[in-house]
């Protein structure tokens, strides 16, 4: 027992030395620093809210046991530059980790600092995104990044789909300094006033911020039709104010305001309740925030941390960092600053930590940013705030609190977004525009090209607008539909005399120098590129527009609708299908035969009657019936045709030129005209591949009539490509010419705006108005009163039928009047063998009968030499002869002889009966 005793109290003298060890190994504190601005909304909030943390963190045994921690404070004055000198003052207290600051501004310049002496840096109130682990790996925002902020405003410009007008795209962006004075917030606000959008984003300093809608309810910027998103500062501040003054609440009414979405819960109302006993006890008027719950938790991320860290047996060493030296005399002590040698094992400890704080789940992911980040949407009205949704990455916006939909699959579908209903500045409950037209004093700069050609379009008048025309008056119609009033400036483009380059213009309004562009432009895809159309107010498509002349009559002009070649293969058609026919038919259709001159002229008769479905012969083979319905299929092809092309002929016009189409045109080689400056010739080079030097611009209608007149030859156009709306007018002065072909291209006329200007959105609705009215269509008819000419294409460029569209049809038919006669003719030659061999059959017969009264014997053997014998068919003459017989009379003859044969066969056998017994009857007496 006595060995046993000493081993026992070995273990037990080296177990307590192991555990005097371990608790020698653990600091008995630890230093950790804090960066902010004291006196500020959020500094306020966070300073006792740290200091309340650290106590409740050493008052604690479960966490760094009994390592007390030490918090050294500093001051940033919300200065980049004293924030840069009290982080280096804090780092030569060798501080294991940073919590702070709350400056995003400041976290740029401060992280440069721990990363070179690897010491953790904690932000609960440096939102930016560009603060990113990539950049800096030793900072970590223990708040909700401004990157989910800007995806919750976007969602709720979205939701109420501002962003149809704008593209979601921010069009003016302005600082403002946190000092910055009534006069400098005034002349920010003013530029903004004066630009198209009516959705303000306020994402400022909170301890400034207020003043901006002071500022703005003088300007009339809180009136109704105005949006104001405000982001979680103005939360913060609203938060922070313990008695809350009603005339400024009276500035922020109807105002959309984002807050960090807290869970409500006892450890966050116990706190809160600490907080508030505290901050009377030291006179603080200022109240808690969100911020102040943030900075709380960090704290305990800190705290947790350093735990682990101690516990897995690091140790907290610092050293000197050999690239920070004092030299030349400098009294800066950068050799104080050390390193902490554990700060990488430190920073992946933090990393990991995942608890619930008084926030929710503290957790961060793989780009370290806080777990389920998400917002309260509050909007502001009377003397406080309602709740009217939420927004999270998990699901968008919902009137759901997001610790419920976590619970189910995420749905960001718009279906699935919805928000509470919102009381807007004013006093409004109908959903602002998001826009209205700029109120800066400055008439609309519309840009109108002047042509000297083509008036009923565009062109320059007397008055006010000193512009008329069909799309003038539209644009005006159109912009007394608006809701608001829009003063317009016409400023005419080009001379008048040759037309201006219309891809000129629409540049000229994609740099600004025009506000819009309305005539007639096309909205075609390089257009689009650069600037916004309309709603097409007319349909517009190319067309080809070539001479034509007048038919003439003629003695001969039934034989037009068929080329020659068409009409030679007709007729022999004709006259095969008869002969055909006849041959079916003769054998057994009496109306088929007789003498020679009659079965000629039935032929004849029967082939061309068909054309007239008048053939008074009846068909009553299978064959010459089935040959006769093809046939008749074919003739009523024929007829249908023939008809069509001779009403074509003898009504329409046929063109000068041979142009059909754009295909003929394209391969015939021929000049071109186009009208100068539309988007025609860019078209035909780039799209069809024509030569630039096939192409001929023309400006007025005359210039049109005259090329299309002298034609190619004489330097003039084989046709004219050009818009349809071009082409009616051009032709109601002149009916010698004509559209051919199809439209090749489809687009329309619209007015051109500047990118993503919302006055396109709105004329749009408005064209739309005057469609449905039918004030589009009277517009139109005012200017286009002139008779015009008829431009339906089938009317032009006919041409003759030839056997190229018919040989298919005719091909087949003619294989199946050679498949009818091939069947017919095998049919002929089985039936004549047959007869043949009953014919055959008949004449052995009487010969055996003759032998049998000579010698029985040899009359039996010549009668089997003889059947054994081939039949043979007849001469060629024969064989007419039998086809020439009637079908009733060969079958009447083949019974005949079967008949006759079967008698004989049955005489001869009794014969042979008879012969045998008298044989017998003399051979009894023998035997």
């Amino acid at each position: 027992m006595a060995p046993l005793r000493v081993m026992l109290l070995r273990l037990a003298l080296l177990a307590v030395a192991a555990v005097t060890v371990t608790a020698a190994a653990r600091p008995s504190e630890v230093a950790v620093g804090s960066l902010f601005t004291y006196d500020s909304t959020i500094g306020r909030a966070a300073r006792l809210a740290i200091e309340l943390a650290v106590d409740d963190v050493n008052a604690d045994r479960t966490v760094l046991a009994g390592t007390h921690l030490n918090l050294l404070a500093q001051d940033t004055n919300c200065s980049g530059f004293l924030g840069t000198i009290e982080a280096l003052q804090l780092m030569e207290r060798n501080v294991v980790a940073v919590i702070g600051p709350q400056s995003s501004g400041i976290g740029h310049v401060i992280s440069h600092v721990v990363n070179e002496l690897h010491v953790p840096l904690l932000s609960f109130a440096a939102t930016d995104p560009t603060l990113s682990a990539s950049e800096y790996p030793y900072f970590i925002r223990t708040t909700i990044s401004d990157y989910f902020q800007m995806n919750a405003v976007a969602s709720i410009v979205d939701y109420y789909q501002w962003k149809e007008q704008r593209g979601a795209r921010i069009s003016y962006k302005a600082a403002i300094p946190p000092n910055s004075n009534t006069e400098v917030i005034n002349d920010v606000l003013f530029k903004a006033n004066m630009m198209e959008s009516r959705v303000m984003v306020v994402h400022v300093n909170p301890d400034t911020g207020m003043r901006i809608f002071s500022v703005a309810n003088k300007l009339q910027m809180m009136a109704s039709g105005y949006v104001w998103i405000v982001t979680d500062w103005l939360a913060a501040v609203l938060d922070s104010l313990t008695s809350r003054d009603r005339k400024d609440m009276s500035h922020l009414q109807g105002l959309i305001v984002l807050r960090q979405h807290i869970l409500e819960s006892d450890a966050k109302n116990k706190f809160t309740s600490k907080w508030n006993n505290a901050a009377r006890n030291r006179s603080i008027t200022s109240g808690l925030n969100s911020y102040g719950f943030y900075a709380y938790d960090s704290v305990w991320v800190v705290a947790r941390g350093i735990d682990q860290f101690l516990n897995n047996g690091q140790q907290i060493n610092f050293s000197t960092d050999p690239m920070l030296h004092d030299s030349n005399g400098s009294t800066l002590h950068l050799s104080t600053l050390k390193i902490f040698d554990g700060g990488e094992q430190m920073l992946q400890q933090l990393l990991l930590t995942n608890f619930t704080g008084l926030t929710g789940p503290v957790q961060f992911n793989s780009d370290r940013n806080l777990v389920h980040p998400a917002y309260d949407i509050l909007n502001i009205g009377g003397s406080g705030s309602r709740l009217i949704g939420y927004w999270s990455n998990y699901s968008g916006l919902s009137v759901a609190a997001p610790e419920f939909l976590y619970q189910k699959p995420p749905n960001t579908s718009s279906l699935a977004q919805r928000l509470h209903n919102v009381v807007w500045p004013g006093d409004s409950t109908t959903t602002p525009k998001g826009w209205v037209f700029p109120n800066n004093g400055q008439p609309l700069r519309v840009g109108v090209p002047m042509k000297p050609s083509f008036k009923e379009l565009v062109a320059g008048g007397k008055g006010p607008d000193n512009v008329t025309g069909y799309c003038i008056d539209i644009f005006n119609a159109a912009i007394k539909l608006l809701p608001y009033p829009v003063p317009c400036q016409f400023i005419t483009i080009g001379d008048g005399r040759k037309n201006p380059n219309y891809d000129d213009i629409i540049n000229m309004v994609a740099a600004n120098s025009l506000d819009a562009a309305v005539g007639d432009f096309a909205i075609v895809r390089n257009r689009t590129k650069i600037a916004e159309f309309t709603q097409p107010y007319i349909e517009s498509g190319l067309v080809i527009v070539a001479p034509v002349k007048q038919a003439t009559s003629s003695a001969w002009a039934f034989l037009k609708p068929f080329t020659l070649e068409m009409w030679c293969v007709t007729g022999a058609l004709f006259i095969f299908v008869g002969i055909a026919v006849w041959i079916l038919e003769h054998r057994s259709n009496e109306e088929f035969r007789g003498s020679p001159r009659r079965q000629l002229i039935t032929i004849f008769w029967f082939s061309f009657s068909t054309m007239f479905f008048s053939h008074r012969q009846n068909t009553v083979s299978a064959l010459g019936r089935f040959v006769l319905i093809i046939w008749m299929f074919v003739v009523l092809i024929i007829n249908s045709s023939y008809t069509a092309s001779l009403t074509s002929i003898l009504t329409v016009q046929q063109l000068a030129s041979g142009i059909t189409g754009i295909d003929s045109l394209i391969s015939s080689g021929l000049p071109i005209g186009y009208q100068d400056g539309k988007f025609t010739r860019n078209y035909l080079i780039e799209e069809l591949n024509i030569p630039d030097y096939r192409l001929v611009p023309l400006n007025t209608i005359q210039e049109y009539a005259d090329a299309l007149k002298r034609g190619p030859k004489d330097g003039g156009v084989a046709a004219i490509v050009d818009e349809m709306p071009y082409v009616e007018i051009f032709l109601s002065y002149h009916c010698n010419f004509r559209i051919v072909g199809q439209e090749f291209t489809k687009e329309g006329w619209g007015f051109a705006f500047k990118r993503d200007s919302p006055l396109a959105a709105d004329l749009s609705t408005a064209i739309l108005q005057l469609s449905e009215s039918g004030q589009l269509q009277r517009i139109h008819d005012e200017w286009f009163t002139r008779p015009s000419c008829s431009s339906d294409d089938s009317e032009v460029g006919v041409t003759r039928l030839g056997l190229g569209s018919f040989w298919g049809l005719f091909l087949v038919c003619a294989l199946i009047c050679l498949l009818a006669l091939v069947v017919f003719f095998i049919r002929i030659c089985w039936q004549y063998n047959k007869y043949s061999n009953s014919e055959a059959a008949g004449e052995p017969s009487a010969a055996a009968a003759a032998a049998a009264a000579a010698d029985a014997a040899a009359a039996s053997t010549d009668a089997v030499e003889r059947q054994r014998r081939p039949s043979r068919l007849g001469s060629f003459k024969e064989i007419i002869q039998f086809v020439d017989k009637k079908e009733e009379e060969i079958k009447r003859t083949m019974k005949r002889r079967l008949s006759e044969k079967d008698n004989q066969a049955a005489g001869s056998s009794d014969k042979d009966n008879q012969a045998a017994g008298s044989s017998d009857a003399h051979s009894v007496p023998s035997a």
